[in-house]
């Protein structure tokens, strides 16, 4: 299934499939729908002297229809899936299955010529199709005669089953065993947790036990049907949620257990509440990480899920040469499809860069570093050692809490263990990152600059009596600070400068090391200084928008002007001039420090109606990426539910877990008669679930 195209122009003919998979390939088909790309930039070239192309309007109108993004070229749903063989004249029945119509000038009337009367080819096609779907109709099922309580007990069994599914995914659980036999100790979860039900439930334990031996649903290809069935409804859900809005995608990649590149995807929009939302879209197997190969991937990921790449409004990656390189990285090829969507680096991943950098400033910080990875190795190379420290730990702990220096709770104090510092362990990841607008986090930027600037300048001597405090209750050595020592970088027996500690700790580390990192944020997060987030930075509301400029927001919109028009501008320019009014005037805007609770609370008052352009410049603000770190959570996610115990896991089962696993909150409000229902509808059943009518 991870083979089926969804482009229609790529498309191989359904006849060219083994006659054994031909239906499969159809229900697979049907599932996915027609492609219809929604907010595709659909090219124009000239027709009769006109600029034309493919409206997306038309969609609504012919429900059948399908566009192909790689042909430019519209096709027919109903026939690529069940043409018959042809007979008489029917209008570009080949055309709407082989090459595509791209005659735009008179595309209405071929269309309708295309469909025909009742006996058309097309219509044939559409009534094969509705058969096809409707399985209660089929000449197995009619012929079976199911009874009304063979449909109850079918019912049953699929809710029992769908409930140790939906915990297993829930959990991140393995479903399989070793050995699943009768006489195994150990059936694995899936079968094990089936038996405990039974033993529970005089009623499951009838239920399950009196099912047919053709029909227990306990095969792994019923599992994997039911997971399949609640990720694709999970994401559904999601997609249902973005429906035609702008969107920004972070993307990253890891090797999971089987030493295989994951491609992970999430989105990020503002939903109809106003609320920011960055949900898991999927994880895609690439063998090559090449931006090429990754481009394509994106490109088929989007597509299969009706997202088109004209929509994404902003690129978030880590600091790989593939992802973000200026000339051949992934984010220029995304550009050069969709200049609107402006690349963000992960900040979270900057500021561990400026960590880094900082920790190798000079000779002192190194050596500290140095020192405690030694520590580390020593004492987690023994067990004794690690025991020891974790004693003394536990003996701080109890007379810290004996002299009310600490205080006890819910998550404090916990017993940890040591961990080794790294260049890409991510100490700046903190799950409120997730919640961040990219307004909020330039302003943080800035206020921490000038907080590390007034530390140089005002802070030692508060950070050198602590110091000495420290010191003093851990026995450790202070020196005289009028004593001398070697400058740093010097040698004393080459006749070294001498220099007193005083002018060491203060001026050789404790401003060098402010100095550097005062160089590094400014050379890091260069980004503030570019002129889309100097516009943006009008929009920071702290101080009564104190920054508020209708010009630069005015600029800032016509870097958009895919989604402002010039006229829009203008009527722009006048709503920001009502916003500014009321935002300083009415006391409900008052407490609003955030651009994002801006947002939702002009959605609660209705002003993303009266002020729609202020609103759509807010929402295009707040969908720019902030962070990867929902990326490296879903590996994260990932590492859990692919071990190196159940590194055979095919892709598609560890997405579909992954889906359901990381969007929990999604699929446990899903009901279950959907599930069950699009369970059925992916291949044929042995019986068909009842409608509420029949039973």
């Amino acid at each position: 299934m991870n083979k089926i195209v969804v482009d229609p122009g790529l498309r191989k003919p359904i006849e060219e499939y083994d006659i054994n998979i031909r239906d499969i390939v159809r229900r697979e088909y049907l599932l996915r729908g027609p492609c219809q790309p929604i907010g595709h930039v659909y090219l124009k070239k000239i027709q009769s002297g006109r600029q034309r192309s493919f409206l997306e309007s038309w969609f609504k109108k012919y429900p059948w229809l399908e566009y192909s993004i790689s042909r430019r070229a519209a096709f027919c749903f109903y026939c690529y899936l069940f043409k018959q063989p042809r007979r008489g004249d029917n209008f570009g029945g080949d055309a709407f299955t082989n090459e595509g119509v791209c005659n735009w000038k008179n595309a209405t009337q071929i269309f309708r010529e295309h469909v025909g009367k009742v006996d058309s080819l097309h219509n044939c096609a559409r009534q094969h199709c509705e058969d096809f779907r409707n399985q209660r109709q089929s000449v197995d099922n009619v012929i079976q005669k199911i009874t009304k309580e063979q449909w109850e007990e079918y019912l049953g069994r699929l809710t029992v089953i769908l409930a140790v599914v939906r915990f297993l995914l829930l959990q991140g659980l393995a479903f399989c065993g070793h050995d699943e036999s009768r006489t195994s100790s150990n059936k694995g979860n899936f079968l094990e947790l089936i038996d405990w039900l039974k033993m529970r439930d005089e009623g499951t334990k009838i239920l399950l036990d009196n099912a047919p031996g053709n029909n227990l649903l306990t095969s792994p290809f019923i599992q994997k049907d039911m997971c399949e069935a609640c990720a694709k409804l999970t994401t559904k859900v999601i997609l249902d949620d973005i429906g035609d809005k702008k969107f920004s995608i972070l993307v990253d990649e890891s090797r999971d257990a089987s030493i295989k590149e994951q491609m992970a995807v999430v989105l990020r929009y503002v939903n109809d509440k106003g609320h920011v939302i960055e949900r898991f879209l999927g994880v895609q197997y690439v063998p090559d990480t090449t931006s090429a190969a990754l481009k394509g991937a994106l490109d088929a990921m989007l597509l299969a899920h009706g997202l088109s790449m004209h929509n994404i409004r902003g690129q978030g990656y880590d600091g790989a040469s593939n992802m973000r390189g200026e000339f051949n990285g992934l984010q220029r090829l995304v550009l050069d499809e969709n200049p609107y969507a402006f690349y963000i680096h992960c900040f979270a991943h900057q500021l561990q860069l400026v960590v880094v950098s900082v920790a190798k400033c000079c000779s002192s910080v190194t050596d500290f570093f140095n020192y405690t990875t030694l520590i580390v190795n020593t004492v987690n190379a023994s067990c004794k050692r690690h025991a020891q420290l974790a004693q003394e730990h536990h003996d701080n702990l109890v007379r810290g809490l004996e002299n009310d220096e600490i205080f006890s709770g819910r998550g404090k104090n916990q017993q940890t263990n040591l961990a080794r510092p790294g260049d890409t362990r991510w100490g700046s990841h903190h799950k409120t990152l997730k919640d961040q607008n990219i307004v909020h986090v330039v302003a943080l930027i800035g206020a921490t600059l000038q907080k590390v600037k007034d530390l140089r300048e005002h802070g030692w001597e508060e950070i050198f009596e602590g110091t000495k405090r420290f010191c003093a209750k851990h026995n450790i050595i202070v020196p005289n600070m009028l004593d001398t020592t070697v400058a740093r970088g010097r040698s004393r027996g080459r006749g070294g400068q001498l220099v007193t500690y005083q002018h060491h700790f203060h001026h050789e580390i404790f401003n060098v090391v402010l100095d550097q990192l005062i160089v590094e944020l400014n050379n890091r997060f260069g980004e503030r200084s570019t002129q889309l987030l100097k516009c943006i930075a009008c929009l920071d509301p702290r101080n009564s928008f104190a920054n508020f400029d209708i010009s630069k927001l005015v600029e800032l919109a016509s870097i958009y002007d895919a989604d402002f028009k010039p006229y829009d501008l203008i009527l722009l320019g006048e709503q920001l001039e009502t916003f500014i009014h009321e935002v300083r005037n009415e006391t409900k805007w008052s407490s609003c420090n955030d651009l994002g609770k801006i947002a939702e609370l002009m959605v609660d008052t209705g002003k993303d109606g009266d002020l729609d352009l202020v609103y759509r410049l807010i929402e295009l603000v707040l969908i720019l990426p902030v962070a990867t770190a929902s990326v490296e959570r879903a590996f994260s996610a990932m590492n859990i539910i692919k071990t190196e115990l159940r590194n055979k896991m095919a892709d598609d089962w560890l997405n579909h877990r992954m889906v359901c696993y990381i969007e929990r909150d999604i699929f446990t409000v899903i009901e279950n008669d959907k599930i069950l229902r699009h369970y059925q509808d992916m291949r044929k059943r042995r019986i068909q679930l009842p409608h509420s009518s029949d039973i």
